[in-house]
């Protein structure tokens, strides 16, 4: 029983990484009608950042508290995301407004090669570490209901913390915030929100921004946990079949996405992989996805779309 509860906290963890990923596609889908491609690449650009100015800045200022020089290169990763944000709604989706969805998509995929190429222009293309302080030591819990505990991992339970945390503050934000409120008119209709009066390209560029911050936060703790490398863009890729299970306008399915898959993913490869050779972690998740593609195609919590004719 031990076993199966570090496997299941495991998954839980990883499930809420996927999470962070997949929320900055249904933040995006759900105020523009964009699927951005990009957030991988959105994802990769962030946590460089993040990693080469945590490095530089203690030498730019003379800083030598490595909490202090954190906070700063995180501030200023913020500062690029937003920038960033600006740029890819002024010079793209702007001159992009009405066009079909496969235009949208291709412009996102030339916004996924052009961030890579920046940043390997700018941060350099080797791998670097991004160390903000979270304990690597694993602790034993529940050592008096299962013999020797469960094993859980420091670093784990800080970023599922962290993860929860945002997830909580988004929905704030979207609730009682007055920017929030016309996001969700914009992602309801956008002519009726341009009707009275809500600026659409205003809109775009927060919702843009806050997928940045999103994609800061997922690229720090992936960065912290596996380094920064260029494989870090197809992150992305481990988000989709999150964003088909739980729907690709729901944010609270984008989480519920997450966790099922994460866990399904480690309950899998531990308990059926050794019956049919392993790697079912790698496929599970998409197989998954293609099941609920074919019976239910808007994901567990996605709005269904009629066509009357």
């Amino acid at each position: 029983m031990a076993f199966f509860l570090e496997t299941l906290f495991g998954g839980l963890m990883a499930g809420m990484l996927y999470s962070l990923v997949a929320l900055g596609f249904v933040l995006i889908f759900k105020a523009s009608g964009v699927f951005n491609f990009a957030q991988g690449a959105m994802v990769l650009f962030a946590a460089l950042a993040m990693a080469r100015l945590s490095e530089w800045i203690p030498g730019w200022f003379g800083i030598s508290d490595p909490f202090l020089a954190n906070a700063l290169a995180f501030i200023a990763s913020g500062a690029i995301m937003f920038v960033m944000a600006w740029l890819v709604e002024f010079l793209v989706l702007r001159h992009l407004v009405n066009q079909e969805g496969a235009t949208l998509l291709m412009a996102t995929l030339g916004i996924t090669y052009f961030m890579e190429g920046l940043g390997q222009t700018i941060f350099g293309s080797d791998i670097y570490k991004i160390d903000i302080g979270m304990p690597k030591d694993p602790i034993f819990v529940l050592d008096g209901v299962f013999e020797g505990g469960v094993l859980l991992n420091k670093e784990d339970l800080i970023a599922a913390g962290i993860a929860a945390l945002l997830v909580v503050c988004l929905s704030l934000f979207f609730q009682k915030t007055g920017t929030g409120r016309a996001l969700r008119a914009v992602a309801d209709d956008h002519q009726a929100a341009q009707s009275i009066g809500i600026p659409l390209n205003r809109i775009w560029v927060i919702v843009w921004c806050v997928a940045g911050v999103v994609a800061l936060v997922a690229g720090m703790i992936w960065g912290s946990k596996l380094g920064v490398q260029f494989s870090l863009a197809t992150v992305a890729l481990r988000a989709l079949p999150v964003i088909i299970l739980g729907g690709l306008t729901s944010v609270p399915g984008a989480i519920i996405g997450g966790l099922i898959i994460g866990v399904g993913e480690k309950l899998s490869e531990v308990y059926i992989g050794p019956m049919v050779g392993g790697g079912i972690e790698i496929w599970f998740a998409y197989v998954l996805a293609l099941v609920f593609l074919l019976f239910r195609p808007q994901g567990l919590f996605g709005e269904k779309i009629i066509d009357r004719v």
